[in-house]
């Protein structure tokens, strides 16, 4: 039987490690990619394991360093061959106004959130059997001032996932869309449980959503279940019918 694999990004802790815990229980090999915290990612490879997975890689990343980009995919196609899925999750988010950002902080931001990710896709994909997954954000959908250049680098996630999934018709290319998650990086103000995204994530990878390649879709959506969904789309109707679209 086929080996089944799945590289995740950001994946020592958040909607990374919840996504390498869905895809162990489906009996994924997963390579477990992460920047700093070794400590956690060594957990989180652990727990993988005793979910189920008959590997768990621990893969060091910085997206911001190309070489890193390109040690991090050879060593994987080393140890697997080839992978079934891309999850790219690994973000970076600071809070200011443009007018306080800093240089060097415009450009993590769009390295890691945008180019690394780019970067990372293009070197796997001759190793790419199923799908592409990128972790992109709401803010991709309604801007939020303090976070214009976070906000800039996920319109580019969700621009970059429509046109990739024309040149790849092959695979399944997604982007998933997380509202506010209770994360380290959503600043611990609570939001959607990121085991939720997580599964959003991987429903998506194992194309159970039946939706063209290069479709949105939208994590707190569809964390709603069916009564909350029904609630959302009476309330867009009554909106629509009053006007205030």
């Amino acid at each position: 039987m086929e080996k089944k694999v799945a590289f995740v990004s950001g994946a020592s802790r958040g909607i990374g490690q919840q996504t390498v815990f869905c895809f162990a229980r489906a009996g994924y090999s997963v390579a477990v990619a992460y920047h700093q915290g070794r400590e956690a990612a060594s957990r989180t490879a652990e727990a993988c394991r005793a979910l189920g997975a008959p590997e768990a890689f621990l893969v060091p990343l910085d997206l911001a360093d190309d070489e890193s980009v390109k040690r991090a995919v050879a060593d994987t196609v080393k140890r697997f061959g080839c992978i079934n899925v891309l999850v790219n999750n690994a973000g970076v988010l600071v809070v200011k106004p443009l007018a306080d950002l800093v240089f060097s902080e415009i450009d993590l931001h769009l390295r890691v959130n945008l180019e690394g990710l780019i970067k990372l896709t293009k070197t796997f994909l001759p190793y790419v059997s199923g799908a592409i997954v990128n972790v992109g954000s709401r803010l991709a959908y309604l801007p939020q001032k303090n976070l214009s250049v976070y906000v800039a680098s996920k319109f580019g996630v969700r621009g970059f996932t429509k046109s990739l999934a024309k040149e790849l018709p092959q695979l399944r290319v997604y982007a998933v869309h997380p509202g506010l998650t209770a994360t380290r990086m959503g600043g611990n103000f609570g939001g959607m449980d990121p085991a939720k995204v997580a599964e959003v994530v991987f429903r998506a990878a194992t194309g159970k959503y039946h939706r063209p390649s290069g479709s949105d879709i939208n994590a707190w959506y569809e964390g709603l279940g069916f009564f909350g969904k029904s609630v959302f789309r009476a309330k867009q109707l009554i909106k629509i019918l009053i006007g205030r679209t």
